[in-house]
């Protein structure tokens, strides 16, 4: 090779690995289509390096693209020729999310995942995990009933601004992103990447009095057709007082709105799932006249579109990551 030869090579070399950085800091910094668009650039000099298909479908499967995802993870996969489970995973994710059940199957078969018999949807018992919804916006965690290796359906009643509702089947992906405790272990908590298929049950959020938490536990048991379940807030939600965001009136107590105080908050926020507003009418009926000292205040319902990313969020870090990026920023 002649010294003008080797020059030009080293220049190529130079201005790849330039690009190559690019590519790198734009998915660091959430600027995932440009990430995709660099990626794809350097495949177009190198299509033999499998980690450059690899992080292209990374990028393509937080833009929640599957199909270009999928695409690319099986060219990965291909080009790279031996088995690497992050590729897997992520094209099963992708396939999970379009409904391509037979590469879904195959990919899980890959990463050593037993799976129900059969050739279409997946509908197992995989166990009970968490998933943050919406980990762009609020995350909120709630527990979830997972059919498949990445997809659960929601058994909490989510706040309404989430937009997820209670009984929603929805795809998360496949890394943990921290641990919560259900019971007495602890389960994993991973992040939803979208809904695939909507609950029929509504959110309704009422508000109540009750003299203490057998008054709640009782609500709670109770069973009537199109009421999918009951929650209370108060217990379980540390948020601003919700009550006054919709408007309704009540008095401040140092202890009201949860429990922390050693005493019992009368004033109770309840979520409860149901099918329309009349079975929750029965149900807080049924409960008020079963025993003195229960009070429906209100029964609110008020639906919240879901949210999507913006450019530039990183949504996808587990909470040590989190924690670490904004100790660092």
């Amino acid at each position: 090779m002649s010294t003008d030869d080797n020059a030009s090579h080293n220049d190529t070399q130079d201005a790849l690995q330039a690009l190559e950085a690019r590519a790198y800091a734009a998915f660091d910094d959430g600027e995932l289509a440009q990430a995709a668009d660099l990626f794809g650039e350097l495949i177009g000099h190198a299509p033999e390096i499998p980690y450059l298909h690899y992080m292209r479908g990374l990028a393509h499967k937080y833009l929640r693209n599957w199909p270009a995802s999928l695409q690319d993870n099986l060219r990965a996969a291909q080009v790279r020729g031996d088995f690497d489970e992050a590729t897997a995973w992520n094209a099963g994710i992708a396939a999970s999310a379009l409904g391509d059940w037979a590469e879904a199957r195959r990919q899980w078969t890959h990463c050593g995942i037993t799976l129900p018999e059969g050739e279409g949807a997946i509908t197992g018992d995989f166990g009970v995990a968490c998933v943050r919804l919406a980990p762009w916006k609020d995350a909120e965690v709630v527990y979830m009933n997972r059919i498949d290796p990445v997809r659960a359906r929601i058994g909490n009643v989510p706040l309404p601004e989430s937009g997820f509702r209670f009984g929603d089947i929805v795809l998360h992906d496949g890394a943990s992103t921290g641990r919560r405790t259900h019971g007495e272990r602890e389960v994993p908590v991973f992040n939803a990447m979208q809904r695939l298929q909507a609950s029929d049950m509504a959110t309704f959020t009422v508000f109540v009095q009750c003299d203490g938490p057998e008054d709640v536990a009782a609500l709670e048991a109770m069973t009537l057709p199109g009421i999918g379940t009951v929650e209370d807030w108060t217990a379980t939600v540390r948020r601003l007082c919700r009550r006054c965001s919709y408007g309704t009136p009540h008095r401040h107590d140092d202890d009201a709105g949860n429990d922390d105080g050693g005493g019992w908050a009368r004033e109770r926020d309840l979520g409860i799932a149901a099918q329309g507003r009349a079975a929750v009418e029965k149900l807080l009926a049924t409960w008020t006249a079963a025993a003195p000292g229960r009070v429906l205040q209100a029964i609110e319902q008020r639906e919240h579109p879901l949210s999507d990313p913006e450019p530039g969020q990183v949504w996808w870090l587990g909470e040590e990551e989190e924690d670490e990026r904004a100790n660092q920023g």
